[in-house]
């Protein structure tokens, strides 16, 4: 499990790196490795920044899981819309620095932080379940229609439209686009300011403002549970 995450603490963050082979899969060991340093995190009090190697965020669940059974498949997802849940409701900011092509469960990552900083360049962004032959489960669609612009939301979630970085910004998968190197220090500008926030007051406002939202997405999770989800195409 240590293979498959990096987790870095400084003085006012602490840096969470998924380091899971050139596709970064999210598989169950990566999202018990990311509980196990979000739990850290929470501990240390401090703004969390996720990012992944160079080039590549994370490009979605692990296939192999995936693909193995329609029960296998639920079991993953379910898994990992919870660490999406638990990431929107987490009481101290989280900031991704998606560092390359976050696609499938790599971009609903970027939907679950608080502010997502992406870098120029040849990336791809975006949603391409029903391009692989998935039913968007009911997760995933509370998840973006909450964070995308509205304009957005059915093209990415109906058609699988693909976004380079900078068009990203206008769908609402990122917030801002940097130059490669210029990544992780503005993303620790960004959690040091963030940082001075009152703790208490940032968590408490957070839960209310997503509120519907969280209860929302927690009853699709369970709706996702009892209908079953379809794998994608082999």
């Amino acid at each position: 499990m240590d293979n498959l995450t990096q987790y870095t603490s400084a003085n006012n963050h602490v840096i969470i790196t998924i380091t899971n082979g050139k596709a970064n899969a999210i598989s169950h060991e990566v999202i018990d490795a990311l509980n196990s340093s979000l739990d850290q995190a929470e501990k240390e009090g401090k703004p969390v920044i996720l990012t992944g190697q160079s080039g590549i965020f994370s490009a979605g669940y692990d296939l192999k899981s995936m693909t193995q059974s329609p029960e296998s498949a639920l079991e993953l997802v379910t898994k990992g819309s919870k660490l999406s849940h638990r990431m929107l409701s987490f009481p101290f900011p989280i900031i991704a620095a998606c560092s390359g092509h976050a696609v499938a469960k790599g971009a609903f990552l970027l939907l679950s932080t608080d502010y997502r900083l992406g870098v120029e360049g040849d990336f791809k962004i975006g949603l391409n379940e029903v391009m692989i032959g998935m039913t968007m489960h009911n997760a995933g669609i509370e998840i973006a229609k909450a964070r995308l612009t509205p304009i957005y939301f059915e093209r990415s979630v109906n058609c699988s439209e693909i976004y380079n970085p900078k068009d990203a910004i206008t769908a609402g998968f990122l917030d801002k686009v940097v130059p490669q190197e210029h990544l992780l220090p503005t993303a620790i500008k960004i959690a040091e300011m963030f940082s001075k926030l009152n703790k208490k007051a940032h968590t408490e406002t957070k839960l209310k403002v997503r509120e519907p939202y969280l209860t929302s997405l927690q009853e699709a999770i369970e709706q996702d549970c009892k209908e079953g989800l379809t794998p994608p195409s082999k």
